[in-house]
């Protein structure tokens, strides 16, 4: 989880994560089932927008409190949606994980077992170096924080990355002896490492080449593949 901020102050008035934020209404003949208002549903509407402008100009640390007052609501209002700053992050980047799981049905069809792998791994990086700062929550989600809000889009992640290494390991193309853990921490390491300036793009490139290199089966390394 990233370090708090001066504009991040624990809420004690707010629902806890999943609740649905502000208050519901039941529509006629719903058997009970609950949805937003749409003064609700336009302020987290609102609240997202001013997210993605945020988070691309200040990066994922921006304080919470900046998004609330550049969408022209009540802080009160941005964490009833959004408890948490790994809460904004999931939502504004739902589409671009989805794009990332779909990007594994195309690649089963497309790529053999090691391009595909490093290919989905690009796009990982990619979607890693989104906002400045966010490889470092990816970073502190995979080394097992089950409470992030993070938790469940990592462990979205981290399926589609081990179906595709695990297909290549089956093939006899990638060494046995690394998990899907092992496989998106070094990527999200590389894009840590590498999110800051022009320049890193073409690094960033280059080492996760070295990355597959190093992972491709040879003689001596190839262990035993999954079942």
């Amino acid at each position: 989880m990233l370090p708090g901020t001066a504009g991040d102050r624990p809420r004690t008035d707010v629902p806890p994560p999943g609740s649905g934020g502000s208050r519901t209404e039941a529509p006629p003949g719903s058997g009970g089932t609950r949805r937003m208002r749409a003064d609700a549903r336009r302020n987290r509407q609102v609240l997202l927008d001013a997210a993605v402008e945020a988070f691309a100009e200040h990066g994922a640390d921006t304080p919470l409190d900046g998004i609330a007052k550049r969408a022209g609501v009540a802080n009160a209002t941005l964490y009833r949606h959004f408890p948490t700053r790994e809460a904004l992050l999931e939502e504004v980047l739902r589409e671009r994980i989805g794009q990332l799981v779909e990007g594994e049905r195309t690649l089963l069809s497309r790529e053999g077992p090691a391009d595909a792998l490093a290919v989905w791994l690009r796009e990982f990086v990619a979607y890693t170096k989104t906002y400045q700062g966010l490889p470092a929550s990816v970073l502190a989600t995979l080394r097992g924080d089950p409470g992030s809000p993070l938790h469940g889009s990592c462990a979205t992640l981290l399926g589609v990355a081990a179906r595709l290494l695990e297909r290549a390991q089956r093939a006899g193309q990638m060494r046995c002896d690394v998990d899907a853990v092992d496989l998106l921490t070094q990527a999200t390491g590389i894009a840590w490492a590498t999110e800051r300036g022009p320049r890193d793009a073409t690094r960033s490139d280059r080492l996760l080449t070295v990355l597959m290199d190093g992972l491709r089966a040879t003689s001596d390394r190839t262990g035993t593949p999954p079942r």
